[in-house]
């Protein structure tokens, strides 16, 4: 569900930096730095961005915690991912980016508060504070054909169907005989659980272990290709709605309701409309080290790739990320790589956890307060 670049038009910006100055660095110039250099505070700050969904607020590195602790060589990653696709602002710097690919924390930390000045988040009204949950990339056995306990298709985008109009709903599509015609064939694999399909719809992208028919069992990645246009509704609420008070844990306690009431799962899944078809993707060895595709474009980084409102930070903005809950303590340099249909707001993010169950695990148990930091060129406009 994680789809679309599009960048913000039409936005009133003004950035002025005084009691300091720093004066622009050429791309092949040299890179030195002390040991352990200090972050830059930058004296008196003036100066606003406003976005359709929050107003970015100039500050001094001392108000990012964790700003001197975080080991940046592990997000850097992600910054040279962002350079295969970068936005208009950020593209001047991927040489650098690229160069210090090998240098120390301290090199790379001295680079960051020379060229990149940190902006506070906020929404419009000036709430600073938001929510932080995460996703991941779930892994599934599933089969080619129908048969045995492999009976929940996996769609690519049906024929006939036009982008960003509404589509027939979930419901529709498994009852109406127009749906089904308009799917058939475009079956990429078959499921053994409805419920771990409704997990991929949910996430957006997976990987299906296949046994093919030659009897090799391969990996593949499903990738987002398109949703029906339909509203987004969480089956977790409908639950509680029906009065189930046990749905803390996703999805274990929805299969435990399901496999107590097989005669209402199809009335719970249908209560989310949304479907998503997907595209089959095959897996290099490169690739398996790295998370799917984001709506930027480049492949997401575990732990350091964020979803956010396009809105509100545009793709391709590295982004300093406080959070504190009760499983995660969260401060961090992370790259704004990816959106979602529930990642709405000014200060709202969704953290990749990376591939796999424990991914999954963690990425279940996120949902607590969030701060932003932008980390926006210096000297530089919004695209």
């Amino acid at each position: 569900m994680r789809k679309g670049l599009q960048w913000l038009f039409g936005l009133a910006i003004v950035a002025t930096v005084a009691g300091c100055s720093f004066g622009p660095t050429r791309p092949d110039a040299p890179i030195t730095a002390p040991v352990s250099p200090p972050p830059r505070d930058l004296g008196p700050l003036t100066g606003s961005m406003t976005h359709p969904k929050s107003r970015w607020v100039p500050v001094g590195w001392s108000e990012l915690p964790g700003f001197d602790t975080d080991p940046l060589h592990e997000g850097w990653s992600a910054l040279i991912a962002n350079c295969a696709r970068p936005n208009a602002a950020f593209a001047p710097l991927c040489r650098d980016v690229r160069r210090l690919a090998i240098a120390t924390p301290e090199e790379q930390r001295q680079w960051i508060t020379e060229r990149l000045q940190p902006y506070r988040v906020e929404a419009v009204g000036g709430q600073s504070e938001g929510k932080l949950t995460s996703y991941y990339e779930p892994v599934y056995d599933a089969a080619r054909r129908p048969g045995g306990i492999y009976t929940v298709p996996l769609y690519g985008v049906p024929a006939g169907m036009v982008p960003r109009r509404p589509w027939f709903t979930r419901e529709e599509i498994e009852t109406q005989p127009a749906a089904q015609a308009a799917l058939r064939g475009r079956e990429i694999a078959w499921m053994a659980d409805p419920i771990d399909a409704l997990m991929l719809h949910i996430q957006g992208s997976g990987r299906l272990r296949i046994v093919e028919a030659d009897g090799v069992q391969r990996t593949v990645r499903v990738a987002f290709a398109a949703t029906n246009e339909q509203p987004y509704r969480s089956v977790q609420q409908w639950l509680r709605n029906q009065g189930v008070t046990k749905t803390a844990r996703w999805p274990e306690d929805t299969k435990e309701w399901a496999a107590q009431n097989p005669q209402r799962v199809a009335q719970m899944l249908w209560s989310n409309p949304r479907y998503v078809f997907f595209r089959e993707e095959a897996l290099s060895d490169v690739d398996a080290a790295s998370g799917p595709r984001g709506a930027q474009g480049v492949p997401l980084t575990a732990g350091r790739s964020i979803a956010v409102d396009r809105e509100s930070i545009p793709y391709g903005t590295p982004v300093w990320l406080a959070s504190s809950g009760p499983t995660a303590q969260l401060q961090k340099l992370v790259v704004a790589q990816d959106t979602g249909s529930a990642i709405v707001g000014a200060v709202r993010a969704d953290y990749f956890a990376g591939t796999g169950d424990e991914a999954g695990r963690f990425a279940a148990s996120v949902n607590q307060p969030l701060r932003l930091w932008a980390l926006w060129p210096r000297q530089a406009a919004l695209p």
